[in-house]
């Protein structure tokens, strides 16, 4: 069977016991708080119970290694959407140990886009637009570097409310445990 033959047929039993009423929530965060961190499976479902969260209680934008890349791209207007229309009052970057944002290779994942079938001419026609795959395709040097160069970004928008705190958090992929990185309140 198929994954999605497979998450099909759970959803429909899922729907039919009436599983999903244990989650019915609205739209507002109720502890008032969004949250960019990374899309690594590890974080699913260990971040929200290391924060004491439930359904309801976030917005929670993931991405690969919890950057932020472009001030004006689509995680930064999720958090100022969250701010604005959905009453978040504090952001929350939080980052994670073991990351493979700290060690992705450019090099390597362009060459791997070419074994599996992107031709030369796609990436030079790329490169020839502006867009630089290598620099684009970088990671950070190590998590806590990350966090704090995206709570920068963050910060320092020129569309975020002074009084909304940015704090960096990095958490630990085994353990949970959090260190603060950096405190927004300061």
């Amino acid at each position: 069977m198929s994954q999605i033959e497979t998450i099909l047929e759970h959803n429909k039993k899922f729907v039919t016991d009436k599983e999903y009423e244990a989650y019915i929530t609205d739209k507002f965060p109720d502890k008032k708080i969004a949250i960019v961190t990374c899309m690594d499976t590890r974080l699913v479902e260990l971040l929200p119970k290391a924060m004491n969260l439930r359904n309801g209680d976030a917005k929670i934008i993931k991405n690969a290694g919890a950057v932020i890349s472009q001030p004006f791209g689509s995680v930064m207007r999720s958090l100022l959407l969250a701010i604005y229309e959905l009453q978040a009052e504090e952001v929350f970057i939080v980052g994670h140990t073991g990351c493979g944002m700290a060690s992705l290779n450019s090099e390597h994942m362009i060459n791997e886009m070419r074994e599996r079938g992107i031709s030369d001419d796609i990436l030079s026609t790329l490169e020839n637009s502006g867009i630089r795959l290598r620099k684009w395709l970088r990671g950070f040097n190590d998590e806590k570097e990350g966090i704090i160069h995206t709570v920068g970004i963050v910060k320092n928008h020129p569309l975020l409310p002074a009084h909304i705190p940015v704090h960096g958090m990095l958490i630990d992929s085994t353990t949970g445990e959090l260190e603060l990185i950096v405190d927004g309140r300061e």
